[in-house]
């Protein structure tokens, strides 16, 4: 899926249209361009009406006339006043509201507006507020700024306006726009005001299901009256489930609690409603609702939040906007798809940023996976099948299909030669990894604050093209990773011993437990210090590190954890796609918090790889010498492929520090050039966008451009991402629900580790959570990478809702010999911290310790 702009940047404008240097203007004057005039829901009206929806007749009180009340009497200097006072902190909202009703509207504004409401026919009209940040994609703004139905007469129209202004302040929309990031001179607010519809039957339509996100399915409430009822929740309405062509799919009737109708003095009165379980809307009217919306969402190119009324015989449209927290489309995955998709679950735990998926994904990572998938002949899909965006954002997984070619069928030979041609046990031995070891020093030792803007950038491109030197090692050197499996396998299988094959290659020493031992001696030396060790235990993880800099009697803990950080410090905390979360250095406090569970004792556990390794020892048919050597030296040739795979998975990590660094720098030049409120928005862009931007001649600055053309972007990027919140980048049911559930199990996934063991159950959600971990524990996270691995070594067991059993946590789970039970789907949401559970890895279930008898 293509990025979609935002409806703001739909139709750029070149220069101001006459239009907006109006006080006044019909609504029919009004087009989706002049959100800068209009406001949101203004600007859509105009173009609905153009387009010959039914809209009621009105006319717009343009930002203009806000900005002339500014201008023209002392408010807007007062209003300054506040703001500046404001500061960081919210404005204070009341004593702004009591400046507007303190102030007279100029005459000349009175006499147009007076004009436009005659023009009208000066009946009743609603007024509503239409401001500048409204009714956009990721912000709705829904309620936030005030309506006012049924006004009638001169002066009630004028001070249902100035309320209408006066409600850009109110509380909840002050704190609606510091939420969006949108700064208090940033937005200004017009009104609409139309000819009042006395509904008889109003409410809201969604041209896609809210809740699923199915975009076949029109979803309709309806309920007696004026549609506030509907909108402000006074009512629980009618429910229709349409198809596409209005046919109804299901229908629910509502509670008709209340009605709220418009009075004949004017304002609204309420009622009691009548309930009923016969729907209000006829066939014909569904049909011609879903047209209409259908219409709405086919201009606006994006599933729209409409309001509607009837009333005399006739639909009517009172608003359409785009709809947001919208899930994505369902999906169905195939078998393979279901097979992968753990895997990439554990990857995509959290929803990448623009920048990752054009950065280091792109050209880092994916380029990575699609030249190595192409060494074998192998198609791997492009970064935009893999995460669809819309309006630039992420908005879920699909679980990768490879697609073989006709080089597919050459692809044994290359494997074979490369096997014989590439040691694995000899790949440091290389000359391209020196080589990049050096280049990857190179880049550390630059400073990007000395560079200009392009220097940065290319100091980014530089880390992507040094990404390239471990692809090729891993292309070289891929057959030793799967050939020695596939070997030692069909030895195994002979032998009768197939079941010991992951015990048996799980026992390699590599950088992870290089890392882990590590972190085990800087527990032993914080275990000599007593006051660092009581701190640790009373200290939050959070402080840690500020501790451990500023207290001289920790200078040998100190100089400790300097070096490991020196060494192991590139390692990601969340997953090794993801160039926007930290590394372990830029998160001491995230290592600090492991070094706190390391204090506690070491977990006892069963060594599965000495067993398994025994046991094999122990065949008969390996009494016989030759034999014996050729087993062996493929279990040895099998785990050097494991550590190779391991290994350089962390030193291609090793670029991710100075990729940080040069995105941190760009990201403090945008905050000064006023695009970005914190160095961290700048993952809201795209790589390409920073590479196109340009500094002024002293290097040090941004011209003005950069933050007219990307400032919006970003607002409208993070509002996109913010209303995505909560929703899964895929949901796991599809992977998980069809999955063999072991009876009397709490919960069930796929065995990864052997053993049981019983103990409390520890929930950690994340890195930010390693310090809580306690000797004897069942670990249960929501997914793992290699920076959860250190807390195995005090785990009784590991129970994950995502992976397998090729997953980190399975191969360290078998190397420390603790059960781990992999791809669970719901084990975070049902088992809780502190229960008791019994996990058995022979099995993959989880079982209520007191209902085992086993235990």
């Amino acid at each position: 899926m293509t990025e979609q702009k935002p409806v703001t940047e739909q139709q750029p404008m070149t220069g101001q249209r006459p239009i907006i240097e109006k006080a006044t203007a019909p609504l029919d004057d009004f087009r989706m361009a002049d959100i800068d005039a209009a406001g949101g829901k203004g600007a859509a009206l105009g173009e609905l009406r153009r387009l010959g929806f039914p809209v009621p007749a009105g006319f717009i009180i343009t930002t203009r006339a806000y900005r002339s009340l500014l201008a023209e009497t002392s408010l807007g200097a007062a209003l300054d006043e506040l703001l500046g006072a404001a500061s960081e902190e919210e404005p204070d909202g009341a004593a702004i509201r009591t400046l507007f009703a303190a102030t007279a509207m100029p005459r000349s504004l009175r006499d147009e507006i007076a004009a436009g409401y005659a023009a009208l026919g000066g009946g009743a009209v609603a007024v509503r507020s239409s401001a500048t940040a409204e009714d956009l994609p990721g912000a709705a703004f829904a309620g936030q700024q005030d309506t006012y139905l049924n006004v009638r007469g001169e002066e009630d129209v004028l001070r249902a306006v100035a309320d209408c202004w006066a409600s850009l302040w109110t509380d909840r929309a002050i704190a609606y726009r510091r939420r969006q990031g949108i700064r208090p001179h940033e937005v200004a607010i017009a009104v609409v005001v139309q000819n009042m519809v006395a509904a008889e039957t109003a409410g809201v339509m969604f041209t896609a299901h809210p809740v699923t996100g199915e975009r076949n399915e029109i979803v309709l409430e309806a309920s007696a009256g004026l549609g506030e009822a509907v909108v402000s929740g006074r009512v629980t309405p009618e429910r229709y489930v349409l198809d596409r062509n209005g046919k109804s799919l299901s229908f629910t009737p509502g509670g008709s609690e209340v009605v709220i109708s418009a009075a004949e003095s004017g304002g609204t009165r309420e009622g009691a409603g009548r309930a009923g379980t016969r729907p209000r809307l006829a066939p014909d009217q569904l049909a011609e609702l879903a047209a209409l919306a259908r219409r709405s969402q086919e201009h606006f190119g994006r599933p729209q939040d409409i309001e509607w009324a009837a009333a005399d015989g006739r639909i009517f449209i009172l608003q359409s906007r785009p709809m947001t927290a919208l899930p994505p489309q369902p999906q169905k995955l195939n078998a393979f798809q279901k097979k992968v998709g753990p895997f990439f679950v554990e990857m995509f735990q959290e929803r990448p940023y623009p920048l990752d998926v054009s950065g280091w994904m792109s050209r880092g990572i994916l380029a990575m996976l699609h030249r190595m998938a192409g060494s074998m002949g192998v198609v791997f899909p492009g970064v935009g099948q893999l995460l669809p965006e819309e309006d630039g954002v992420v908005v879920r997984l699909v679980p990768p299909v490879p697609r073989p070619t006709i080089r597919t069928l050459a692809a044994p030979v290359s494997v074979v030669r490369r096997a014989r041609q590439f040691r694995t046990a000899e790949w440091t031995r290389d000359p391209r990894f020196s080589a990049f070891l050096g280049r990857v020093q190179r880049l550390n030792e630059q400073e990007p604050a000395l560079l200009h803007w392009a220097g940065v950038v290319g100091m980014a491109e530089d880390c992507f093209t040094t990404m390239r030197d471990i692809t090729d090692l891993r292309i070289s050197y891929l057959p030793g990773i799967f050939l020695p499996q596939l070997r030692l396998r069909a030895m195994l299988l002979l032998l009768g011993k197939l079941k010991l094959a992951s015990a048996l290659v799980a026992g390699a020493e590599t950088r992870t437990s290089q890392a882990n031992h590590a972190l085990e001696q800087l527990a032993d030396i914080a275990r000599a210090d007593p006051a660092l060790v009581r701190a640790f235990d009373g200290v939050n993880e959070a402080r840690l590190p500020q501790l451990v800099n500023q207290e001289p009697a920790h200078a040998a803990f100190r100089h400790a954890f300097e070096e490991f950080l020196a060494e192991y410090g590139n390692r990601e905390t969340v997953s090794v796609v993801l160039s926007s979360t930290p590394t372990w250095s830029d998160a001491p406090d995230v290592v600090l918090g492991l070094v706190k569970t390391m204090l506690g004792e070491r977990h006892q556990a069963a060594d599965q790889t000495g067993a398994a390794l025994a046991e094999l020892k122990r065949h008969p048919v390996l009494r016989f010498g030759p034999l014996r050597r050729r087993v062996l030296a493929a279990v040895e040739d099998a785990r050097q492929g494991m550590a190779f795979r391991e290994d350089s998975h962390f030193y291609a990590t090793k670029l991710i520090p100075p990729l940080r660094r040069a995105y941190r720098d760009l990201g403090r030049r945008l905050v000064d050039a006023g695009v970005v409120d914190t160095a961290q928005d700048v993952y809201h862009l795209r790589f390409e966008e920073l590479a196109s931007i340009r500094d002024n001649d002293d290097g040090g600055t941004l011209p003005p451009s950069v933050r007219e053309r990307y400032r919006p972007l970003v607002l409208a990027r993070a509002a996109k991402r913010r209303e995505l919140d909560g929703i899964p980048l895929l949901d796991q049911a599809l992977l998980f629900s069809g999955k063999r559930q072991v009876p009397g199990a709490l919960v069930s996934g796929t065995p990864a580790s052997r053993g049981r063991a019983e103990g409390p159950v520890r929930v950690i959600h994340g890195p930010a959570g390693f310090g809580q971990l306690r000797s004897g524990d069942v670990l249960v996270c929501p997914y793992t990478n290699p920076s959860w691995t250190p807390l195995f070594q005090r785990a009784a067991a590991v129970v994950v809702d995502t992976g397998g059993t090729g997953s980190h946590a399975a191969i360290v789970a078998r190397e420390y010999g603790i059960p781990a039970v992999m791809g669970t789907g719901t084990g975070t949401k049902i088992l809780a911290t502190g229960q008791r559970v019994v996990v058995d890895g022979n099995t993959g279930a989880v079982l209520p310790a007191a209902q085992d008898d086993g235990a």
